[in-house]
């Protein structure tokens, strides 16, 4: 494994995983800090029995930070496979956080998060698109890297 991505498509993996590491340690330090980046009011003084935002912060915090871990692992082995796999998934949740904060479940701020991702996702979708017009045909499928994506 290299110290550095080894191609565009692996930068834009490797960006998202850093980013989304980051908000993950943040949550789980600060997590009122992440719920005001994210266009959240945190509550002020102590919380009200049965308020689990905290549980839930936490919870996806270290997802986040996990799936960061993942994304820069997988950019710094140039998995190309997995690239593609989450261009489709990230384009998804860009669609439901968009619609969460169209339908009122969410404040206007986290339209960012679905932004990101969004962007991200096509990112990652047009330089695998690139990288795949400048390569020949065979030398992916003779790494075994070709999934027919």
């Amino acid at each position: 494994m290299r110290l550095l991505p080894r191609s565009p498509s692996g930068w834009t993996m490797a960006g998202f995983g850093v980013l989304a590491a980051v908000m993950g340690v943040v949550g789980l330090v600060a997590p009122d800090s992440l719920l005001t980046i994210m266009g959240f009011s945190p509550v002020a003084g102590s919380r009200a029995e049965g308020d689990h935002t905290l549980v839930f912060v936490t919870a996806s915090s270290m997802a986040a930070l996990n799936m960061g871990v993942y994304y820069v692992l997988a950019a710094l082995s140039d998995w190309k496979a997995f690239f593609r796999w989450t261009v489709p998934f990230r384009l998804l949740t860009c669609t439901v956080f968009t619609l969460a904060v169209i339908g009122g479940r969410a404040p206007g701020a986290f339209l960012g998060v679905g932004i990101w991702e969004g962007i991200g996702a096509l990112a990652t979708g047009a330089a695998l698109h690139h990288e795949r017009r400048r390569t020949p045909q065979g030398a992916e499928q003779g790494r075994g890297l070709r999934t027919g994506a």
